[in-house]
């Protein structure tokens, strides 16, 4: 969520930004409606400072008129009774008055909330302008001593290299007919080496967070409230990737079938994560942080689902595009400056290069253009990892290698934590003092059976085995070779 106050004070800069995403957001109409809410409660607190005030100065006059009205006769008397009740009238009005303008805020308020939910956090003003991942900006490549980019795989290894669904048919390692079977499409079963490769290098990508990076290690669930996936941004707009467990459902169809289940608590909906960062962001959810603590450097490993809407069609066989997965996620929550937001989000980007690097994956960062970010970036930076089974096939029907996106670095200032209400104390004693909103970066670590893709196309020998990476052969016990 953006801030309301920036919003009034500058509103072309939002609508610039909503236009830069291509998003379609009425912000006049926000700022029309807010205008109407700050009206009304300017005319409420009006009125309820009325009523402290009648209710400090009409005792005693009532006091006064009752002993007046003893005396009284004729006209006099009427007149003092006429006076009586204008007073004791006088708040009922004014409590009447409050509550018709809290039914005319509470009629206000959902559509300004759906506005506000959908105004984006705009994008830095160093980000391209563009408006898919088309128009994104190659700014770096990678790839380990003896690795040339420019050739192909055969030039580079001199064979010609089998795709990962190809390795992973040949050596046993995936069952995709039964997955399928079991969950539909877009699903697999990992076997044997398979399984022990992908616990490998989530393995090792946690405990190189962990223990070379400092980070503190989370459990977080996967099944959230809806206020989760709000506060972290994945709704309203990203709903339909989203898995429901529809508890409200099953909580009226298991009142219906039994009386006695009318009294028992009703069930709430919950939903799937599609990313460890909806749990890491929600742990401090509400909370005011201790400065000092700050920043919050957290890892977790988590399964996640993703209903892939809209992707029909696209990379429908193997691992890029699934329903299901796991993934080392990192997140860190600092103080809110512009620098500093900016100072981690290269750290973060560092980690996962050095992590890359140890594998021996050649890879690419690609600066995410403006149409490319979503609603929460300021900005946002992908990396790709090359993969000899992706991209245009030659004359016999062979792939000739593309990149593929592995990881997704995003920097998002306030956003989150302003619609999380996650706060601290810049430099002042707990409980005392104005609050400020966190900054918040997230950056993916290793998401598998994906990273599985570079991981044996890139380690194939020309006889159909794989070489295990130095790096990962202690978390498969020794292992050096698949097959």
């Amino acid at each position: 969520m953006i801030d309301l106050k920036a919003l009034r004070e500058n509103p072309d800069r939002y609508k610039l930004g909503a236009a830069r995403k291509g998003v379609d957001v009425d912000i006049d109409r926000l700022l029309e409606l807010d205008e109407q809410r700050r009206a009304l409660l300017l005319r409420q607190e009006t009125l309820r400072a009325e009523q402290k005030r009648l209710a400090k100065e009409t005792g005693p006059r009532i006091g006064q008129l009752m002993g007046a009205l003893k005396k009284a006769a004729g006209e006099e008397k009427a007149s003092i009774e006429q006076e009586l009740a204008q007073i004791k009238a006088a708040p009922a009005k004014l409590k009447a008055e409050i509550q018709t303008l809290d039914e005319q805020m509470a009629a206000i308020e959902p559509e300004l909330s759906d506005l506000l939910l959908s105004v984006p956090m705009p994008p830095d003003d160093d980000v391209p302008v563009g408006t898919s991942g088309a128009d994104n900006v190659e700014i770096k490549r990678w790839a380990p001593k003896g690795w040339d980019l420019d050739m192909p795989f055969a030039a580079n290894r001199g064979f010609l290299p089998r795709t990962h669904l190809e390795l992973c048919e040949k050596l046993g390692l995936v069952d995709f007919p039964r997955g399928v079977r079991l969950s539909g499409s877009r699903s697999y079963i990992l076997a044997g080496d398979g399984m022990k490769l992908h616990q490998a290098i989530l393995r090792y990508a946690f405990d190189f967070m962990v223990q070379e990076n400092g980070f503190t290690p989370m459990s977080v669930p996967v099944l959230v409230r809806e206020e989760a996936m709000v506060g972290t941004g994945f709704f309203p707009a990203g709903r339909a990737q989203s898995y429901l467990v529809d508890e409200t459902r099953r909580w009226q169809i298991e009142a219906d079938e039994d009386d006695s289940a009318e009294g028992s608590a009703r069930g709430q909906d919950l939903y799937l994560t599609g990313t460890g960062e909806v749990g890491l962001m929600g742990i401090h959810m509400g909370e005011i942080l201790d400065e000092a603590e700050l920043p919050k450097k957290y890892v977790t490993v988590s399964t996640c689902f993703r209903r892939e809407a809209g992707a029909a069609g696209k990379d429908t066989a193997g691992f890029y595009r699934v329903h299901q997965f796991d993934k080392v996620e990192q997140v860190v929550i600092c103080r809110a400056d512009e620098s500093e937001s900016r100072r981690w989000h290269k750290e973060m980007i560092d980690y996962v290069e050095r992590f890359l690097q140890s594998l021996g994956l050649p890879y690419r960062l690609l600066q995410c253009c403006t149409g490319d970010l979503g609603i929460k970036n300021a900005d946002m930076v992908d990396i790709e990892c090359w993969m000899p089974g992706r991209g245009e096939e030659d004359q016999a029907g062979r792939p000739q290698g593309a990149f593929g996106e592995t990881h997704s670095a995003s920097r998002l200032y306030d956003f989150q934590c302003r619609r999380l209400n996650m706060r601290y104390r810049p430099g002042g004693e707990a409980g005392k003092g104005p609050t400020t909103v966190c900054h918040s970066l997230n950056n993916t670590v290793a998401a598998s059976p994906r990273i599985l893709i570079p991981i044996l196309e890139m380690y194939q020998n020309e006889d159909g085995t794989v070489t295990v990476p130095p790096v990962l052969r202690a978390y498969m016990g020794g292992q050096e070779r698949i097959g």
